[in-house]
């Protein structure tokens, strides 16, 4: 019988935590498996703040590190300066990243630190109830958002992905989307191609993927993935935003 599906050598064979219909496990599944082909599972470190994704560090089988909420790429910065010779990434969601933490990576990828970072948008805060993030759309319905995001009380939603490509220190960044089989397979590419530039010493690298979250959505998995493509997408392009040549 043919095999048709192997788990990762970079992932560990273990029960994730994440709530049905969650694509934090896809994201996983396409991190470990860029690892596994460039073969730098040894000489990886990989970096988890605060959020859904704090306990990556019981999944990915590379050196892990924990951060702060929304230090990931500040603590990732030194690790790759102290060991340039490593592969370096940060995994981070939307409310680490874009509000806490936005300091933190406007200024790595300003400085141009060679480092990776997975980002992770579903427009919500997950870990924490369901809060508006940053990138929660208008008349998105959250926890702290009953009648909606309004941009008069609360602001427009953060395009972080255009905001870091405006940096001289940027060498790739794109947005892509695990909503469906075809564009899961363009992560994957994305994916390898940021490790691939950090590789190659280009400077900061970032994967922005937007995905779902069916419990604080209040949907169902099949619903939650509609409701992304519908919805999100339009607001969030996809696509590459900078590719240093």
């Amino acid at each position: 019988m043919a095999k048709v599906f192997e788990r990762p050598k970079s992932l560990i064979d273990i029960p994730m935590h994440y709530c049905p219909g969650c694509t934090h496990g896809i994201v996983h599944r396409l991190v470990a498996e860029a690892m596994d082909e460039l073969n730098i599972r040894e000489k990886t470190i990989g970096v988890a703040p605060v959020g859904c994704a704090v306990f990556a560090y019981d999944y990915f089988n590379c050196d892990m590190q924990e951060a702060a909420h929304g230090r990931a790429p500040a603590v990732a910065a030194g690790i790759k300066r102290v060991h340039p010779d490593n592969v370096v990434f940060t995994y981070q969601g939307d409310g680490d990243l874009a509000s806490i933490g936005a300091a933190e990576i406007v200024h790595a990828a300003n400085r141009g630190e060679k480092i990776t970072t997975v980002f992770i948008n579903n427009a919500i805060y997950g870990m924490t109830g369901g809060q508006m993030a940053p990138t929660t759309l208008l008349d998105q319905v959250t926890a702290t958002s009953p009648y909606g995001r309004k941009p008069e009380t609360e602001g427009y939603p953060i395009r972080v992905s255009e905001m870091l490509a405006t940096l001289e220190g940027a060498a790739y960044i794109e947005r892509v989307s695990v909503h469906d089989i075809k564009h899961i397979v363009r992560a994957k590419k994305a994916i390898r191609k940021a490790f691939e530039y950090q590789l190659e010493g280009r400077g900061f690298t970032l994967v922005e993927v937007l995905s779902t979250c069916p419990t604080n959505w209040g949907m169902t998995p099949a619903e939650s993935l509609k409701w992304l493509q519908d919805n999100m997408i339009p607001y969030y392009p996809l696509g590459v935003k900078k590719e240093a040549k």
